[in-house]
């Protein structure tokens, strides 16, 4: 009878693993979505969930073709407003529709963590079961036949006997097979939970970029009404300005450059000014890289990076004796040796799309002394056409580094 209690344990304990292994199936298909915004209830069906999934994904698509329409029409200080409210707006759903991600992931491990606990607590129970059984079939492995006749109350008794020490050897090796498989199971959850910790982390470092996507966006909208003064002819007039300055840089940096030959890091190498499409005298200060200069030409003068980790770094000398790296682009008030630009500042006047600022512009006294940066090869450079604004040539000096970096000081008398 102890035999027979063992086999209706171990009956109890399979079909309790198998319970458990359903409703961790079930996980798989789990469509919880909820915000982790505190305003947002979260007692909510899946259903519900998923239909607020739905609808955060339509308002998306939704923004995005508002988007696409703002950014066709034609650029007025009204329509470049339209399209920073519209991609902050973008951006804001972006953000709860990740936060509903994360929220719904840490949900899942969550179950996980608990279904794997009692999975691997029933484990250990019919491990330990299975183990007595063993046990109990290995002492009847050692009866022979004949020890087994002469110890049998007759030979009926003989018959159930042997039939049972057959059945429960067959009992044995089927719950040792489904053990097997529920470890191997164990392991899929074991291994799913942590794929789902893994996207969890991808989501909340997505959270992290949008999320600096829309402090840019906000300053961007701030740094338009500033500058425009929300005054559509003050609009125009920048936009004009700055299409031709940039496609000033362009012509010049397509030019072949005139070599001036080596210089060593922290040379005097020219003086500010304001030349070609400036309105007043500063540094533009770009750098590129990958980049290097061959027979005159700049190549990979696309590669454009920010300049100031370079420099507050200590690896560029400063490239003005003021230069004081305080970022007073989104200031009222700036001084001599300020970014009055910063790299990766936007314009949204510029192009519809916006255009990123590639480089520093530092306020400084007209003939300030610049400096090479780092040491390399000198050339000089300038527009091929004078400025349609201020009716001055943009002229500049690069230096090739060697080292796969190329520098550009713009604005030179």
């Amino acid at each position: 009878m102890k035999v027979f209690r063992k086999i209706t344990l171990v009956i109890f304990c399979l079909f309790a693993v198998m319970t458990i292994l359903w409703s961790a199936g079930r996980l798989s298909q789990s469509t919880d979505q909820e915000l982790l915004f505190p305003q947002v209830v979260q007692a909510q069906s899946v259903a519900e969930l998923d239909q607020q999934l739905r609808d955060k994904e339509e308002q998306i698509r939704q923004v995005e073709n508002q988007l696409k329409d703002t950014k066709n029409q034609e650029q007025t200080l009204k329509s470049q407003l339209g399209v920073i409210d519209n991609q902050t707006k973008l951006t804001n759903l972006k953000i709860e529709e990740t936060n509903f991600k994360i929220n719904k992931l840490n949900k899942e491990i969550s179950e996980l963590d608990g279904r794997l606990d009692r999975i691997s607590s029933t484990l250990d129970t019919l491990s330990e079961v299975l183990l007595n059984m063993i046990i109990k079939t290995y002492k009847y492995s050692n009866t022979t036949p004949i020890d087994l006749m002469f110890s049998s109350n007759g030979f009926g008794d003989l018959i159930r006997r042997t039939k049972y020490i057959e059945t429960i050897q067959a009992e044995e090796k089927k719950y040792l097979y489904q053990l097997q498989a529920t470890k191997s199971l164990y392991n899929d959850q074991k291994t799913d939970k942590q794929t789902r910790q893994a996207e969890a982390e991808k989501l909340k470092k997505d959270l992290v970029k949008y999320q600096t996507e829309l402090d840019l966006q906000k300053k961007a909208k701030n740094e338009l009404l500033k500058v425009t003064q929300n005054d559509e002819s003050k609009f125009q007039a920048l936009l004009i300005k700055l299409r031709a300055d940039t496609e000033s840089i362009s012509r010049a940096l397509g030019n072949k450059g005139v070599k001036l030959g080596p210089v060593n890091k922290g040379d005097r190498i020219a003086s500010v000014g304001n030349s070609g499409c400036s309105t007043g005298p500063h540094l533009h200060f770009e750098v590129m890289t990958p980049a290097h200069v061959e027979d005159g030409k700049i190549i990979g003068k696309e590669n454009k990076v920010d300049p100031k980790p370079y420099i507050d770094s200590g690896k560029f000398t400063k490239p003005t004796q003021r230069y004081s790296g305080n970022d007073c682009s989104n200031s009222n008030s700036c001084h001599i040796g300020d970014i009055t630009t910063h790299f990766g500042q936007t314009y949204y006047i510029f192009s519809s799309g916006g255009s990123v600022h590639n480089a520093l512009d530092i306020a400084d006294y007209y003939g300030a002394d610049i400096y090479a940066a780092e040491s390399g090869t000198a050339y000089t450079t300038q527009d091929s056409s004078a400025c349609s604004i201020t009716g001055t040539v943009g002229k500049g000096v690069y230096i090739d580094h060697g080292n796969g970096i190329v520098t550009l000081y713009w604005h030179i008398p």
